[in-house]
């Protein structure tokens, strides 16, 4: 049984997909306007755990997200500046150059971070006409009004408005405190179409449609493109806290007021991240991007361990410190699997009983934990326990090769859902054949006692960024 913390009921429930063995998933993506930054990289990988679980758990996923490259206005809401707007004013560029440029950059990160593409990433600018049908669909439906400067979503018509975020009509109503044009039939109306017209007279992105040149507001977009790929219902919507209200309370007005049927069964959001304990803002320079981790001298994957090491509803606190940490873990295990790759290497034969029950008890703790709410922190301390339970049994000479393998195995089992394991081999700084020559020729000057020649290979290696390891067993090298 898999279960999911939904933000629409507030709980925790069992998940039941609408179609048995399959599940339709969307993901709010980025607004390509801008560097991605480790912030925008948690939710991403959020997303990414709950895919692996549900493939894990032998689920066919299909999973869709957006790039959003229009209409995205600065205040998340009508008012500012397209965020595509300002990105090319910033850097000198079109909108669409600037998108091209921070969406590659963005989905370079998502694969430094072993983040699974998705199944069909859909750009907003790309799906105008299945944004301009649907705006036609809620005119028919009555929610949809027109304006001198665009169309707008009447509120007060959708009755069920607040379900997920609890913003309802009424509420909103009794707490108004922002200045809107008069022509607006409530404050908290929200726009579908934007004209070319006052402020946005020279928006440079904009399209024919029945309500004149413009371009699409940012709510309908998410609604027309996962409606198109996924269906009218979809299992599972993601997103961060941050997008419950008012982007994705808009999306159920838009898609249920269009359809007349329920949009999404689960909602799931991640929480926010803090930098030292505070918000990050440019003005306190502590927006960070996986450029600056690596300057640190650290891998992404690092990150993905600490995001791992934190739940998704818990707010994570972010430091160099615990990503240092974070590091060290994940280099445990890193190391753990080389140490089982050279016992399995060994060929000693044979199953210690231990071992098996061990591995055993570990598998049925991870999918446990995993399948609940996506309980990540238990299930790599279950599976630190067991790496030093094997210690323990390698330290009394009774681990076999056949036992590192099976838990070489059981170890890659679990990162189909941990994805912490697939890093690239090191670029090797001399030709693989040269290392195994010099490696030959050091074994033959140990055969003849010839220790001083053995030590020069040896120095000559390590120069060159090869280290070679001795043990009872013979030699072993890595890259330094």
């Amino acid at each position: 049984m898999i279960t999911f913390y939904n933000t629409l009921t507030k709980k925790k429930e069992e998940f039941k997909s609408i179609v048995p063995g399959e599940v339709r998933m969307y993901d709010c993506g980025m607004t390509v306007y801008y560097y991605a930054h480790i912030g925008n990289y948690i939710r991403y990988m959020m997303s990414d755990l709950i895919r692996r679980v549900l493939e894990y758990n032998c689920y066919n996923v299909k999973q869709v997200s957006n790039v959003t490259d229009v209409g995205h206005m600065t205040s998340d809401a009508d008012e500012g500046e397209d965020k595509m707007e300002k990105g090319a004013m910033r850097d000198n560029k079109t909108p669409w150059e600037v998108a091209k440029f921070y969406n590659e950059y963005y989905m370079n990160g998502r694969r430094r971070l072993n983040i699974l593409d998705p199944h069909v990433l859909c750009p907003a600018t790309e799906h105008i006409h299945d944004m301009i049908n649907l705006i036609k669909r809620l005119f028919e439906k009555g929610y949809a009004y027109e304006l001198e400067d665009g169309v707008y979503f009447d509120v007060s018509k959708f009755k069920s408005y607040g379900q997920l975020s609890g913003n309802t009509v009424d509420k909103l109503e009794a707490g108004a405190r922002i200045k809107v044009k008069e022509e607006k039939r409530n404050p908290y109306d929200f726009a579908l179409w934007v004209r070319r017209v006052g402020k946005h007279a020279n928006h440079a992105m904009h399209w024919d449609s029945p309500w004149g040149d413009g371009f699409p507001g940012w709510h309908i977009e998410c609604s027309a493109m996962s409606t198109k790929y996924l269906g009218e219902t979809l299992d599972i919507h993601t997103g961060g806290q941050d997008n419950i209200f008012p982007h994705h309370e808009n999306e159920i007005a838009q898609s249920e007021g269009a359809t007349g049927k329920k949009f999404v069964n689960y909602w799931l959001h991640t929480t926010f991240l803090t930098v030292d304990g505070v918000k990050m803002s440019k003005s306190l320079n502590n927006i960070y991007t996986l450029d600056d981790i690596e300057k640190h001298g650290m891998d992404p994957l690092a990150f993905r361990y600490l995001c791992l090491s934190t739940h998704y509803r818990t707010p994570m606190n972010f430091t160099w410190d615990s990503l240092k940490g974070a590091e060290q873990a994940w280099k445990g295990v890193l190391n753990f699997m080389q140490k089982m790759q050279e016992t399995k290497a060994e060929g000693t034969k044979g199953k210690t009983e231990e071992v098996a029950k061990l591995l055993e008890e570990t598998k049925k703790k991870f999918l446990r934990y995993v399948n609940d709410d996506l309980n990540t922190v238990q299930a790599l301390a279950a599976i630190h326990e067991m790496m030093k339970n094997i210690y323990k049994v390698q330290m009394e000479g009774e681990l076999s090769s056949e036992d590192a393998s099976d838990v070489i195995e059981t170890m890659q089992d679990f990162d189909r859902v941990l994805g912490i394991l697939q890093v690239k081999e090191k670029e090797l700084p001399i030709p693989k054949e040269e290392i195994e020559k010099l490696i030959a020729e050091r074994n033959e000057a140990r055969k003849k006692k010839d220790f001083k020649k053995s030590d020069e290979i040896r120095a000559m290696l390590k120069e060159k960024g090869i280290l070679i390891e001795d043990t009872d067993k013979g030699q072993s090298w890595k890259v330094a």
